[in-house]
């Protein structure tokens, strides 16, 4: 892939997401370099730091394919069949030593933006391709994938008591991901729910989330007269739009805040989603 070639993908995805992709994928390389034993646990997981290395190298791998236009079926977008496919391909996929994988989550992260620039080059830039949560066009493909790294990237950071690399640049560029999966993540919680929420990155993006008798529809811009506005730290939103932070803590922290006619809905907000 041409230096013009990659260029153009950086044009063509939205300012930053290129590069937040290679500098993420290579943070969770050095931070598997310090593993002495990947078989220690994931704080809150039942995978290993090896297990969760792997799970990278593969779901990158797979991004990869799926940039490139080609069908991998996988699990059928519900949190119960994502996580029966994962523990299908950790079963068959037996690398857990912490340099191969690193060096594999560098570079098929490298080759997935190598497919969005081929892509580019061949007209199909704007073309939808089918990955484990539905369509999506590829720019959303790799907000999905950042928001993959982060969240597996935050996990091993824990695990081996080193600082994680999400920042509010990087969970910016997450926000169109999480925009598009909302809806397809809503579980039976909702259900009966008719409410407006307006959600507020502080200092940054806010978009709209309406419940309509549990349907659920995200908007870019937010409702008139919402019901509930939270306005959230980024890493704190990224964190519990990944099911890693409960809302009651946060809001004792001050990191979440909640005001309008209904400002009680904010803490029932995360759990209308189950993440995938």
């Amino acid at each position: 892939m041409t230096a013009a070639q990659r260029q153009d993908t950086d044009d063509t995805l939205p300012e930053g997401l290129a590069q937040a992709i290679r500098a993420t994928a290579r943070d969770i390389a050095v931070l598997l370099r310090t593993a002495t034993d990947t078989s220690v646990d994931v704080p809150g997981s039942e995978w290993t730091v090896g297990a969760a290395a792997a799970h990278l190298a593969h779901a990158n791998a797979l991004m990869t394919d799926l940039a490139r236009g080609q069908e991998r079926p996988y699990g059928d977008g519900t949190p119960q069949s994502l996580a029966a496919a994962n523990e299908q391909v950790l079963a068959a996929f037996g690398e857990r030593r912490a340099e191969p994988l690193a060096a594999m989550i560098v570079e098929q992260a490298d080759l997935f933006l190598d497919a969005v620039a081929q892509a580019v080059a061949d007209g199909e830039a704007d073309r939808t391709v089918v990955t484990p949560l539905g369509p999506m066009r590829r720019p959303v493909l790799a907000s999905y994938l950042l928001t993959h790294m982060l969240g597996h990237g935050y996990d091993l950071a824990r695990a081996l008591g080193r600082p994680h690399m999400i920042d509010r640049p990087r969970v910016e560029l997450c926000v169109p991901f999480l925009m598009t999966s909302m809806p397809r993540v809503a579980n039976a919680t909702a259900a009966g729910l008719t409410a407006r929420y307006t959600l507020r990155l502080r200092g940054g993006t806010a978009f709209g989330v309406t419940f309509d008798d549990g349907a659920v529809e995200v908007t870019p811009e937010p409702p008139d007269r919402p019901d509930c506005v939270i306005l959230t730290e980024h890493v704190t939103f990224l964190l519990m739009a990944l099911g890693r932070r409960a809302p009651w803590p946060a809001v004792a922290r001050g990191q979440v805040l909640a005001w309008g006619r209904k400002p009680w809905l904010a803490t029932r907000f995360p759990t209308l989603f189950t993440a995938p």
